[in-house]
């Protein structure tokens, strides 16, 4: 049986959801510092201009060090309605955009306390849309030595080549102003893939030695 560890991810890349596929038992970690600048509380998709950034607020931790099962949600800044309207605004004229939208529009109008809690929901979500099944399993301690790491590996400012994750190309809604833009938020390859999108994952991932 094959294991691999990952983080909490808001609405997480196309390079997490490959690891669900890939391995059998995934390990969320619940029991590691938060890290600020990750995909723990921001995505990335892909509006008219080229790739956007979604950030959800957090309330500042009382301490330097916070797990992030203990990180707050913030209603700083309507939030919320600007991010589905940033959805909205970059998916509306995708394939599958209307098909999907009334299954999380429901994220950005109820208030969820803690982010893991909304990260977690979203992804049960998704994995159901995409009709994936991961064994998904929360860590009770932290390890800081253990195999197929992805941790720190998937994030927006990692230097680490993961050599599990070939990105394919699918159809974007501005690709031809944009050029294919890779590893996005799962939500672009599902608004513009629909039931493909579990095709494009297992296609873009390869097994580890």
């Amino acid at each position: 049986m094959t294991s691999a560890y990952t983080s909490t991810a808001y609405l997480g890349p196309i390079q997490l959801y490959t690891k669900y596929g890939t391995y059998d038992r995934i390990f969320l970690e619940t029991e590691e510092n938060y890290m600020k600048q990750t995909y723990r509380n921001r995505c990335l998709i892909a509006g008219a201009n080229g790739t956007q950034a979604l950030t959800v607020p957090i309330v500042k931790p009382d301490t330097l060090k916070c797990l992030t099962r203990d990180i707050r949600i913030s209603d700083h800044g309507n939030w919320r309605h600007l991010h589905w309207n940033a959805l909205v605004s970059a998916y509306r004229m995708s394939p599958f955009f209307e098909y999907y939208a009334d299954d999380l529009a429901p994220f950005y109008e109820k208030k969820y306390e803690f982010l893991m809690d909304f990260n977690e929901r979203l992804r049960e979500l998704i994995c159901q849309l995409i009709d994936i099944q991961p064994d998904i399993q929360s860590t009770s301690v932290y390890n800081p030595q253990v195999e197929h790491d992805f941790r720190e590996m998937i994030s927006p400012k990692s230097k680490e080549t993961d050599a599990s994750f070939i990105p394919v190309p699918y159809y974007q809604v501005f690709q031809d102003k944009l050029g294919f833009l890779p590893n996005l938020s799962i939500v672009d390859l599902l608004f513009n893939m629909g039931p493909e999108s579990i095709c494009i994952l297992k296609a873009s991932a390869c097994q580890e030695d």
